[in-house]
């Protein structure tokens, strides 16, 4: 997926999320690790209210690849 489609994959119907998401794209996603990369295009899969109880720690990270990267997004708010 380039760049551009996953800027707008990106945009989500929660702010937050799509700041924290996007500052992630931008700031990490081109020098991160290959299986990170692709952990978050699997976590652009998942609903918002996953991602955010993930991210703010309400709720058991779900374990694997996405993991990593969802350990990185509070790095980026």
């Amino acid at each position: 997926m380039d760049k551009a489609r996953l800027r707008w994959v990106c945009r989500r119907g929660m702010k937050e999320l799509d700041v924290l998401l996007e500052r992630y794209l931008v700031g990490r996603y081109d020098t991160a690790p290959e299986l990170e990369r692709g952990a978050f295009i699997e976590l652009l899969n998942c609903e918002d209210p996953d991602i955010w109880s993930w991210v703010m720690g309400f709720e058991a990270l779900p374990g694997g690849e996405l993991d990593a990267v969802i350990e990185q997004l509070p790095c980026f708010r």
